[in-house]
């Protein structure tokens, strides 16, 4: 049973719940009230438990709710200058989109001329723990966390053009 804070949202757990709207289901990992992780498996965890607030705000978000997740708490388990390209491509705007030389130009301490800076922050995205919080689908021609499939489907909700 997953442990829950005093107004009864569970804050350590699996959580998950299938959504026809991206035809896939969404796995949520928690620890501590920050989200540790975003999965998209082929079936639900038998653990999975469908109530969270967040999976509300994705069902939401699916049905073309604006919404940006920018005050999910979240707990970014990667390397130091991962986590720093994560967080730039967190702050794009919902419905916006962004190559890959803008975010590491937005990335403190790396260079968009440098290849191997470029290389970092493609691990980064395709290392992303918690997609659409940090919404790798809204980066123009890197392969993110995010399937394929669902990463264009996401793209249509929010308006985006495709790639």
């Amino acid at each position: 049973m997953p442990a829950g804070t005093d107004a009864g949202v569970p804050e350590t757990g699996v959580f998950g719940r299938d959504y026809a709207a991206i035809d896939s289901p969404v796995e949520l990992g928690t620890a501590s009230g920050r989200l540790l992780s975003v999965s998209f498996p082929e079936t639900l965890s038998d653990d999975a438990d469908g109530v969270h607030a967040l999976l509300d705000r994705l069902h939401d978000y699916f049905d073309g709710a604006e919404d940006d997740f920018a005050d999910v708490a979240v707990a970014i388990t990667v390397p130091t200058v991962q986590r720093e390209v994560l967080e730039s491509v967190r702050t794009l705007p919902y419905g916006d989109e962004a190559d890959l030389e803008l975010i590491v130009r937005m990335t403190s301490g790396l260079d968009h001329e440098d290849e191997s800076d470029l290389q970092t922050a493609r691990q980064a995205l395709r290392a992303n723990p918690i997609p659409i919080v940090v919404p790798d689908h809204r980066v123009r021609g890197v392969d993110g966390a995010t399937p394929a499939a669902v990463a264009k489907r996401l793209r249509e909700i929010e308006g985006i053009r495709e790639f």
